[in-house]
């Protein structure tokens, strides 16, 4: 059976895990989440990558693919990864333009992940609005990310009318029901889930083991 690990600093893991386990129930996956670092690997990319590199030591070389459910860290830190440790495969969640460029397009992101280069490319391409909410992946984490601050926090994107959404912190996932409720069950919810599953079945050379999605 092949092995993957997931790591990341919070729940986002743990729901991308979840993920992976149903779309490719023929792998062992193995979470690796940093609880306890969780407030400093939302901020510094570079202490990030430390605390990754820490963490994965006793799986580096003995797993089959190592995926970082982090956009931070996989935005920043794929590259050096994968030059520094040449026996171990390794992927990060994507960052891939829609399909349609039609949409009113809103990306829900984190202070961090605005600030990179590839993030500023990546909204400038598709003309995407920017909200930064950088204190919801904590909450969501504690579990104390209440319905009215969602409301209050998107307030300012609502003259804008989004009519598709990118998620690019993985956490953000647990909150699509919400967000469908505020911006209408019609608007287009991007999480990148899928992409990075296709992803990693591309590097496996795994066929037929990918669900259809609905």
């Amino acid at each position: 059976m092949l092995k993957i690990v997931v790591f990341d600093s919070g729940y986002g893991g743990e729901l991308f895990a979840d993920y992976l386990e149903n779309e490719l129930p023929v792998m062992d996956i193995i979470r690796v989440i940093d609880w306890r670092h969780a407030d400093e690997m939302q901020n510094n990319a570079r202490y990030t990558r430390h605390l990754a590199e820490e963490a994965l030591k006793p799986y580096i070389g003995k797993v089959d693919l190592i995926v970082f459910a982090n956009y931070l860290l996989s935005i920043t830190s794929l590259r050096y990864f994968q030059r520094k440790y040449k026996n171990q495969r390794f992927i990060g969640v994507s960052l891939n333009h829609p399909a349609n460029y039609r949409y009113r397009t809103a990306i829900l992101t984190t202070k961090a992940v605005a600030r990179t280069l590839r993030y500023k490319l990546f909204a400038r391409q598709i003309g995407a609005r920017t909200c930064v909410l950088d204190d919801w992946p904590i909450l969501i984490d504690d579990g104390e990310l209440g319905h009215a601050k969602i409301r209050r926090d998107l307030k300012p994107l609502a003259p804008y009318k989004p009519e598709q959404l990118i998620f690019t912190c993985t956490q953000f996932a647990d909150l699509e029901s919400e967000l469908r409720r505020i911006f209408g069950h019609n608007t287009k919810i991007i999480n990148n889930y899928e992409d990075t599953v296709h992803d990693i079945c591309q590097i496996l050379r795994i066929r037929g083991a990918l669900k259809k999605q609905k």
